[in-house]
């Protein structure tokens, strides 16, 4: 009985972390889509979940100061919020949602071809 039950949380362990990887690796690509990222940087662009869009970027300035931004848009049937480093949610603006639909059809594209075509 306990190997059994060692056994499923074996399993599950190796799904919630094959799961982690495939969002990393989307979270790659999807950073990608918006220019070249240069050495020591840092971006990442992914779909956390059904309603949630996530950008993420870190990067050194001249001075050598480290920087990190963390954009998180909640997508809802009357618009979509967005709270930016722990602030508080605020809707955006239409030319903003519509920047928003163009970077997740661009994700869409990239992660069908580079990443699941790839394992069909």
């Amino acid at each position: 009985m306990l190997r059994k039950l060692l056994s499923v949380l074996s399993l599950d362990e190796r799904r919630a972390q094959q799961y982690r990887d495939l969002i990393r690796r989307e979270a790659r690509l999807g950073g990608r889509l918006f220019g070249p990222i240069n050495k020591g940087n840092r971006r990442e662009f992914f779909c956390l979940d059904e309603h949630t869009w996530v950008w993420h970027e870190e990067w050194t300035d001249q001075s050598g100061q480290r920087h990190a931004v963390t954009t998180r848009y909640d997508v809802r049937p009357d618009g979509v919020l967005k709270a930016q480093d722990n602030q508080p949610y605020q809707y955006i603006t239409v030319a903003e949602a519509q920047r928003l639909y163009r970077a997740v059809e661009l994700y869409n594209q990239v992660i069908d071809t580079e990443l699941y075509e790839l394992a069909a």
